[in-house]
């Protein structure tokens, strides 16, 4: 069992608001953490995918208002929609009477309509968490832990798997649910083999730049269907979309973003990579270790990090742009997967034009040392703590 850090986090929101919704991928273990937390609460925990406990929601008000002085926890919230506009009303009924927290904890696997539709009705009563896969501070120290992380991904059931093998079914399993049972929840129905098609299109993508038309043609889709896909996709937290850098310093910046399968595991499940002697002779490998830090990175940054790349027409790049907030602090981080972390000459001309604070080389290796005047080479775990106790700090 691997203690999450964001428990903690789920329970001082609880102490701070009346309602919580845990928002992340499914399998990731949001269930486990509200199962403890709703141990320690006494809650009353309803399954919202069990037709019975559905149906004790036929009447939620009057079924809800009997349980004002416990923790509820709704598991598969988007299965309920409608729900959100009861829970209003008896959270204002609660805090007539003095019941202002910890009274509802929300779980459900992203979707912008699960978001919109709890803003529109709890605005003022909910804060959200996000739940992300395993990262690296939190299996542990040490070369082979990370590599594991890297090839088997962060979900938790991938990760512990008792072999690689075993480890690589899981995750196929995992894409085969969404695709074929999960999806069509969120989404006008999409095919699931044209759905894994543009999934497995995305992976061997991994890390450049988006080029819808080019997705589109190989499908056989229009480009606003492929983009509507795409935004499924980047809404259940399965992909990522890096916006560019944005400034006005008179350069040609390049302006499509970049994308990422977001869990490294589930990239090499996605191309057929099954260990680390197929991943280091894949052509992705180098993409895959980009995404792989980039995605342990963000998941620690502080909230409201505006996080991008920087690229010109004329070859200026850096990897990740970090723009930490309330001291507006812009970080500049250059990805090696090599032992050296020595950057391109593109990274000095980029850091010429951001003018960055602070300036990282992150590298396959751990140890920590200057590269050149204001540029230091750092190990991604070491990189995403210092970020993790910036964040402890804002």
């Amino acid at each position: 069992m691997i203690k999450r850090r964001i428990q903690q986090q789920v329970t001082d929101a609880l102490d701070r608001q009346a309602a919580v919704a845990l928002i992340g991928p499914r399998q990731v273990g949001k269930t486990t953490i509200a199962l403890e937390i709703g141990e320690e609460r006494g809650a009353l925990y309803l399954d919202l995918e069990d037709r019975d406990d559905r149906e004790k929601l036929s009447n939620a008000k009057l079924f809800l208002t009997q349980y004002e002085d416990r923790l509820v926890v709704l598991d598969e919230i988007h299965r309920v929609p409608e729900l959100f506009q009861t829970l209003r009303g008896i959270i204002d009924q609660g805090r007539r009477k003095g019941k202002r927290t910890g009274r509802f904890l929300i779980l459900g696997s992203a979707s912008i309509d699960l978001l919109r539709q709890s803003g529109e009705s709890l605005a003022g009563r909910i804060e959200y968490v996000d739940m992300q896969p395993l990262d690296v501070t939190e299996v542990g120290a040490g070369e082979n832990a990370l590599n594991r992380l890297w090839i088997q991904g962060g979900f938790p059931d991938s990760f512990l798997a008792r072999n690689e093998k075993d480890s690589l079914k899981l995750r196929k399993s995992f894409i085969r649910t969404y695709l074929e049972r999960d999806v069509p929840q969120f989404g006008p129905r999409i095919p699931a083999e044209t759905l894994e098609r543009l999934w497995t299109m995305l992976a061997h993508s991994q890390g450049t730049m988006l080029n819808v038309s080019r997705l589109a043609s190989g499908l056989s889709l229009t480009a606003p269907t492929v983009t509507k896909y795409i935004d499924l996709l980047v809404d259940l937290l399965l992909v990522r979309r890096l916006r560019p850098f944005r400034a006005n310093i008179g350069k040609r910046l390049v302006k499509s973003p970049k994308v990422y399968v977001r869990d490294s595991g589930l990239l090499h499940a996605l191309l057929g990579i099954q260990d680390y002697n197929g991943l280091s002779g894949h052509p992705v490998v180098g993409a895959s270790w980009e995404g792989f830090v980039i995605e342990n990175l963000l998941a620690v940054v502080p909230d409201r990090t505006l996080a991008s790349f920087y690229r010109t027409a004329a070859g200026a790049e850096v990897d990740l742009v970090l723009e930490l907030p309330g001291i507006s602090e812009t970080w500049a981080i250059e990805i090696k997967r090599s032992l050296s972390a020595k950057p391109r000459k593109g990274f000095y001309h980029a850091c010429e034009d951001i003018q960055p604070n602070k300036s990282f080389v992150v590298y396959s290796g751990e140890e920590r040392y200057p590269v050149s005047d204001g540029l230091e080479a750092v190990g991604v775990s070491e990189m995403a703590q210092m970020l993790l106790e910036k964040a402890g700090t804002q």
